[in-house]
This record gives C-alpha cells, structure tokens and sequence, in this order.
C-alpha cells in the first residue's frame, strides 16, 4: 500500500472471470492471472511482490503454504532476487513468515487476532461510512448500487466466489470514497490480514449468508444515500460483526452434511 486513493470503477466488476481483484494501490483493473499482476509495477520487486499479494487475496496461496523462491521466480519471469526482496516486504506487511532454516510460508492468523482485526475493522469502516456521508452526491451514490446489483447478479447466479470479490469491492468503494488516504492505508493491510483467518473463505458463504449480506449493503446504502451518517455508521458495524458469525455457520452446515466416515 502506497497511500495513494485509486478510483473504483464498478463497472469493472462486469467481466465473468472469477479471478478479478480490485488492486488498492494503483487504479484497480481487473487482473486475469498473478502473472499479468506481475506486469504492472516498474520495478522487478515490486511487480513480484503485487503477484504474490494478489495469489493471496484470490486464494492460490492459502494460509500456512509455503513458498518457493525458483518457483515462483520462473513463473513471474524475474530472478530469484526480486522475489527475495517481495518475500521481505510482504513480511513488513504481515502477509508472510520467514522462519530462518525452514523457508517462507504464508501467515495464519490467529481466531484471537482475527477477532480483533474485526474489532478494528468495524471501526475504520463505520468512520468511513460518517465520511462518506457528509460529503455523498448522486454519482457515489449510482456507483454504490450498481456494485449491488453486480452482486445480486451474482449470487443469482451462484457464483459465490465472485460474490466474494465484489463484495471486497463494495467494501473498498466506501474507504476510498470517504476521502482519507490514512484510513484507507491501514483498512487495506487490515483487510489483506483478514484474509489469513479461519473466517475468510469466499467458499462457506451459502445462499442464506450471501441473502442476509444483501440486505445488509442494501439499507448501508440506503443511509448513506440519506446521507445519515450515524445509521450508516451501526449499519455497518452490525455487518462487520455479523461476518464472522455467517462463515461460522456456514463450515458447521457444510460439517453436518458431510456423511461420516465408516470403518472397513
């Protein structure tokens, strides 16, 4: 994260490929691939390190995998110094571990620090929501639900994994549109955190989850719109609690449904 503020653009949400992500510090564009990503910054660490943020926030890299360095420098096309230098800045960035001896694997974050990564979460995204109220007009407020109505086409359609990125894209819309390059800093590397928890998984939201989440946006935007800060402001922070609690629900359903297993 650079501080600088990108424009979201909801309508790029529009493509089908499950592989998109909104980048926080550039202009986001939709990226096909972790290497296309790898394309994007001037320097050769730099363009390392996006690629392997991006395999995190898409899932490619999950928490606890460990990381090669000649892998991963042949598949971006860089040598393997650029990759050492990115291993050390998403390390800077609480992304990744370096265990002396042992390598480089992605960080797991504790149920404890996840919890507390909501708290904060919930804080800087209702600040946010009083932000972006004082100052809402027309055109926000138009970019806002047509990002809900992506989302609703998606979750038509089943595809919860897309439902997941464009929610990502929903909640970073109202960081950047609040204004504040400070807050969004932070919000982006608490959000990037998040995804090492045991509660992030685009997978475990069933359609129940993904319905009650709607509704949730929907009368944020509704606020918002309104521009009455203070409702906005519950609004969210009731959302940001209730996250947890639906991906909860969702690994213990997907628990119960899995037949046991029986002994030979």
């Amino acid at each position: 994260m650079n501080g600088k503020l990108p424009t979201v653009d909801a309508g790029r949400g529009e493509t089908a490929d499950d592989s998109i992500e909104f980048i926080a510090d550039a202009n986001p564009q939709p990226m096909d691939t972790v290497e296309a990503e790898a394309r994007r910054d001037t320097s050769l660490s730099g363009r390392a390190r996006d690629a392997l943020q991006l395999a995190i926030r898409l899932g490619e890299l999950a928490p606890g995998d460990k990381l090669n360095e000649v892998e991963w420098a042949s598949r971006l096309g860089v040598s393997r110094a650029p990759v050492r230098e990115a291993f050390r800045a998403l390390e800077q960035g609480g992304l990744v571990e370096l265990h002396r001896n042992r390598g480089v694997y992605v960080r797991v974050v504790s149920e404890q620090e996840a919890n507390e990564l909501y708290a904060l979460r919930a804080v800087l995204e209702s600040h946010a929501c009083r932000l972006l109220a004082e100052q809402i007009d027309a055109n926000k407020a138009a970019a806002l639900r047509g990002m809900l109505d992506e989302m609703s086409a998606a979750s038509a359609d089943g595809h919860h994994r897309r439902y997941a990125q464009l929610n990502r894209a929903f909640h970073d819309l109202i960081v950047v549109s609040a204004g504040n390059r400070k807050l969004y800093g932070i919000y982006g590397q608490m959000i990037d955190e998040l995804l090492l928890s045991p509660h992030e998984s685009p997978e475990r939201d069933p359609a129940q989850a993904i319905g009650e989440s709607l509704a949730e946006h929907r009368a944020l935007v509704t606020a918002l719109a309104s521009r009455d800060g203070e409702s906005a402001a519950q609004i969210m922070q009731t959302h940001i609690f209730a996250g947890p609690r639906r991906a909860l629900d969702g690994l213990l359903k997907t628990r119960s449904s899995t037949p046991p297993e029986t002994s030979a």
